[in-house]
């Protein structure tokens, strides 16, 4: 039988030898040892529910067999060359992608992360606009390299003090005093104003993800990125779609953007696609890749392995109609939150789309309820429920589970909140 360290010693160890940024959920955290498709077990055999998946990484679930011997097959036969030779793996998933990506987009720059597939679209737009200047929303988060933190809205993840100056924050398009639609067109006419302010002749592109994961799960009305790139081409500036945390059929769709019916000019991928294999790139159309040719590599991005894996998600995605089944199942679960939000006064929205949904959090007194979300994070916990949370006052649930979860999850998890939330002393 395993023995495991357990929680305590895991917590020792994180001090000694990891640095101190380095924090975790929960005041009585579990030692995760397992997974197996939507459930992970921890250190003393309980199982719990995920609905979290890694923050939107398992899509296709906890160690998918599928999935797994793919990438070991591959593993026994080649591990690793990088990218200055010839292998095959690499070229078939860009292919495979160019069929599933966005309109004209086909051509893929692979790399191991999400913040460095971010970073080399922000350095592509450059390169091909020859401009300088970014415009990025409040809320948002591109990741932990100095650009992508640089246009990274959230306070809390903007940890050098010395960030570029470089990009304009303008709102995004949420008010929590305001209707969406009236806050989404405030948020355009603050973008045609900073356009006119820089000049279009300095800004390469603005980054939006299309739901602000990190952000709250921000979600605009569906007219917002077909006005906003209407804008955008008026004044020759690209934009930068982030699907780092949204795309795969996480919201009903292989990417969040298609719900918009707008094709970005450069489209960012991780996460999901590598099902917990490091992956990540920076997509884009013919002309504005043919900009990129300066000499360029990753050492280990798109390796044979993570790309066989990657081939074997795109596989399982398809074969399981895990998108439709992330629209389907998400409606169920945004209509029984719904219903909670109609009994417990202190759920104020609901919002989201498939699978990417979030609640939020305020007290009788309109303040974000950021500790009673850390509590429901931690009861929610012991009954064998785990869930995330967000916003840039940590006030809102998030519920993005693998897309393989059943209705039998959704109904375990609506009845264990609402006990919860009932039993809560606020």
């Amino acid at each position: 039988m395993n023995k495991f360290i357990g929680p305590e010693k895991i917590i020792k160890k994180k001090k000694n030898f990891l640095f101190p940024c380095s924090n975790h959920f929960y005041k009585n955290p579990p030692q995760i040892v397992r997974g197996e498709m939507q459930y992970l077990f921890d250190s003393t055999g309980k199982k719990y529910i995920d609905f979290f998946a890694g923050v939107s990484v398992m899509n296709c679930g906890h160690c998918n067999s599928e999935i797994l011997n793919a990438a070991i097959k591959q593993m026994q036969k080649l591990q690793h060359t990088t990218t200055i030779y010839l292998t095959e793996p690499i070229v078939n998933l860009a292919e495979k992608l160019s069929i599933l990506l966005p309109g004209n987009i086909k051509h893929s720059f692979f790399c191991c992360s999400g913040s460095e597939a971010n970073e080399g679209a922000l350095l592509l737009a450059r390169l091909y606009t020859g401009k300088n200047n970014f415009i990025s929303l409040k809320n948002s988060l591109h990741g932990r390299t100095y650009l992508t933190m640089s246009t990274t809205g959230i306070p809390m993840w903007r940890t050098d003090p010395n960030l570029d100056n470089s990009i304009t924050f303008v709102q995004n398009a949420y008010n929590k005093d305001k209707p969406l639609d009236v806050s989404a067109a405030e948020s355009l006419n603050e973008i045609e104003k900073t356009i006119k302010h820089i000049g279009s002749k300095n800004i390469a592109a603005l980054i939006a993800e299309p739901i602000q994961g990190n952000g709250g799960i921000i979600t605009p009305p569906s007219w917002y990125f077909k006005d906003l790139k209407k804008l955008l081409e008026k004044h020759n500036i690209l934009l930068i779609i982030d699907e780092v945390q949204t795309g795969f059929g996480r919201t009903g769709k292989m990417f969040a953007i298609e719900h918009y019916d707008v094709v970005p000019d450069i489209i960012t991928i991780a996460k999901a696609l590598g099902n917990g294999f490091p992956i990540g790139a920076f997509c884009t159309n013919d002309a504005i890749a043919a900009s990129f040719t300066k000499p360029s590599a990753s050492t280990l991005g798109g390796n044979p392995v993570s790309a066989e894996a990657a081939i074997s998600v795109l596989n399982y995605i398809e074969n399981n109609n895990l998108c439709e089944r992330a629209a389907l199942l998400g409606e169920k679960l945004k209509n029984e939150l719904i219903k909670l939000k109609e009994k417990h006064l202190i759920i104020k929205n609901v919002r989201g789309l498939g699978l990417m949904l979030g609640a939020e959090l305020v007290k009788t007194d309109g303040t974000p309820a950021t500790e009673e979300t850390d509590l429901i994070l931690e009861l929610l916990k012991d009954k064998g429920i785990l869930i995330g949370k967000n916003g840039i006052d940590r006030n809102v649930l998030a519920f993005q589970p693998p897309l393989v979860i059943n209705e039998d999850n959704i109904n375990n998890l609506i009845n264990k909140l609402d006990i919860v939330l009932t039993n809560l002393k606020l």
